[in-house]
């Protein structure tokens, strides 16, 4: 019969051969073997399945770590720890027209990826509330007395010194912008105050402040810092790391000829105030211009600025369009409604003897207010008075001259110039108006659908004002909605719709707008957005301190990893050829007693000893 013989690299004393008429003679073999061969597959199978596990667990290393800094983001409402050597900390000051605020900002160490930003978040005492501290008024008050600036602002900067750790001042970059109330007063008022802040604060606090950390900032400049804060928060300036992820392929200037650059698409913010609208969003593409006044127009509200710590790096480079319109918010356009109704009535009045709208007997019938609603204009000792008549689209007709809109390509409110939008590939956030005209009345914030917020504006509008008192005082509305808020809600949801769709361009049947007040459940400041941009080369000098760990950060973890496997793999190869070894220096000092003793047993015997054993 046939035989079929197994052998491998063990000791000859471990070879066994299968007989097809017989059992495996692998019993031969003793439970000594068994033991090492089955301590040897297990070894074996551990590791392989230790190296399995490790290498899923670390392939994942870098999506879990940008989730968890996404979701610390999302859920960060634990005190900071001021203890933390490695947590450093930034400070920003918030000059308005009618206050000063101060944000304390604190972020981590950076993580060495030069393509990563500061992971900076708003700092949060010991009772988990954010340090913030608000003061009156606005510093453009001191405009005829400057030399009384820092003793004004001192009260903020002291609360900010008692929450960053006294070891930290000197390396905490102190930042004084001011916006709208400064920029009204005149150069050499605005140069007065700015100097007298430069030169008394380096005096009574360590902070890192130079000349460049306090000056006035313009509106573009605000609305781009509002763009980042915002696109920071939602994670827009992460990488890639899901298939389903909404991207945008993207041109720089400059770069037209070389591949273009694939990454996260960015949210646009619209934000209607009371006296300004804004617009900001990201141009992945370069522009034409319908003539060259156009494009002169285009470079005061195009901005293109690089968030990455490496200048020469493009992959945090972006072009953001923004523009600000004074006169288009909520208050400011029922004003100038007002005025141009008024000139109209009394107009008429002179000319055409028409006394509509002079007496309270014969009101001016306005449909921009709620049905049976009385109001009156009073201007230059003069009144005009009003009745609503609650007709939505009749009000959204009468709005359309304010716009101010001109046969133009690509303009948008009072003729200024704007670049294409791709509404099919964008979203964007609606805050201030926008969210109050959805949400404190109609109860509408969130996702906006043209259809549905007409609908509702409509029966608002064409609902009795009686009515509309009643819900009022029965608690039906929004906790903050006041009578204000009804009386000119028919106003501002028609404003509110030609801004958005006929002002701006939005197609009826654009889905990708969100109206809210906070992202996250956080009000986001455009002072985080000034922090990240003004810190954003720390980084750079972090890496450029440590580069060799930085350039070889990945591989010292993956190869801490897989040394440590090899090492423990080899240890256990190196174990077990000692037993083996071990083993069989025992089965030959037992096969040569065993041959002692059978010589002398044949010895005692009388017989001649046998030349030697063998294997039957």
């Amino acid at each position: 019969m046939g035989r079929i013989g197994i052998s491998c690299l063990f000791p000859a004393s471990w070879h066994f051969s299968i007989s097809p008429v017989s059992c495996p003679r692998i019993l031969n073999t003793n439970v000594r073997q068994i033991i090492v061969i089955s301590i040897l597959a297990a070894a074996v199978s551990l590791l392989y399945f230790s190296v399995v596990i490790i290498r899923n667990k670390y392939g994942r290393l870098s999506k879990d770590k940008k989730f968890q800094r996404y979701l610390a983001r999302v859920t960060d409402i634990e005190a900071t720890d001021t203890n933390n050597p490695s947590v450093n900390y930034g400070i920003v000051v918030d000059c308005g027209s009618s206050g000063s605020r101060v944000f304390v900002y604190c972020w981590p160490q950076h993580n060495g990826n030069p393509r990563d930003l500061l992971d900076i978040r708003q700092m949060r005492d010991k009772n988990r509330k954010p340090v913030v501290m608000k003061i009156k008024p606005g510093i453009s008050e001191f405009a005829t007395s400057p030399e009384k600036v820092s003793d004004y602002i001192s009260p903020l900067l002291n609360f900010a010194a008692e929450h960053v750790p006294r070891v930290k001042h000197k390396e905490t970059p102190l930042y004084i912008l001011c916006t709208a109330g400064m920029r009204v007063l005149p150069k050499s008022q605005q140069k007065a105050i700015l100097e007298d802040l430069l030169a008394d604060i380096p005096v009574h606090f360590d902070f890192l402040f130079s000349d460049s950390h306090a000056e006035v900032i313009s509106g573009k400049q605000e609305g781009v810092y509002a763009w980042i804060g915002i696109n920071f928060v939602l994670g827009r300036f992460e990488h890639i790391e899901e298939d389903d992820e909404a991207v945008v392929e993207v041109s720089l200037p400059g770069n037209e000829n070389s591949e273009a650059i694939i990454r996260k698409r960015t949210a646009g913010i619209l934000d209607m105030g009371g006296v300004s609208t804004q617009i900001a969003y990201e141009v992945p593409e370069t522009v034409s211009f319908a003539s060259s006044q156009q494009e002169e127009v285009a470079k005061n509200l195009l901005a293109e600025f690089n968030l990455g710590c490496d200048a020469h790096q493009t992959e945090h480079v972006y072009r953001v369009y923004v523009a600000t319109f004074l006169g288009f918010g909520g208050n400011a356009a029922r004003q100038r409604y007002e005025d141009r109704l008024f000139a109209s009535v009394l107009q008429k009045g002179r000319v055409l003897g028409k006394q509509t709208g002079l007496t309270a007997d014969a009101p001016y019938l306005d449909p921009c207010l709620p049905l049976d609603i009385k109001d009156e204009i009073q201007q230059n000792g003069q009144t005009v008075y009003l009745r609503g008549t609650g007709d939505f689209d009749l009000c959204r007709e009468s709005l359309q001259p304010l716009m101010n809109k001109t046969n133009e390509t690509q303009t948008s409110l009072n003729g200024v110039y704007q670049p294409p939008i791709h509404f099919h590939n964008s979203e964007f956030y609606g805050f201030s108006e926008f969210y109050y005209c959805t949400e404190d009345v109609l109860r509408m914030g969130g996702d906006y659908n043209a259809a549905k917020f007409t609908k509702a504006a409509k029966d608002y509008c064409a609902t009795k004002w009686s009515i509309l008192r009643d819900r009022f005082d029965r608690g039906l509305y929004a906790s903050h909605a006041d009578l204000h808020r009804l009386k000119y809600q028919c106003f501002k949801s028609a404003w509110m719709f030609e801004v958005f769709h006929r002002g701006f361009s939005f197609p009826v049947h654009y889905r990708s707008l969100k109206t809210a007040l906070q992202v996250y459940d956080k009000e986001v400041q455009w002072t985080l957005g000034a922090i990240l941009y003004r810190t954003r080369f720390l980084p750079l000098r972090d890496i450029q301190q440590e580069a060799f760990r930085a350039s070889h950060s990945n591989w010292r973890g993956v190869s801490f990893v897989y040394n440590h496997y090899l090492f423990s793999g080899c240890f256990l190869v190196v174990l077990l050829s000692i037993l083996l070894y071990v083993l069989r220096l025992r089965r030959f000092h037992q096969r040569t007693l065993r041959g002692v003793s059978a010589a002398t047993l044949w010895m005692e015997e009388g017989l001649p000893a046998q030349k030697g054993t063998g294997t039957l």
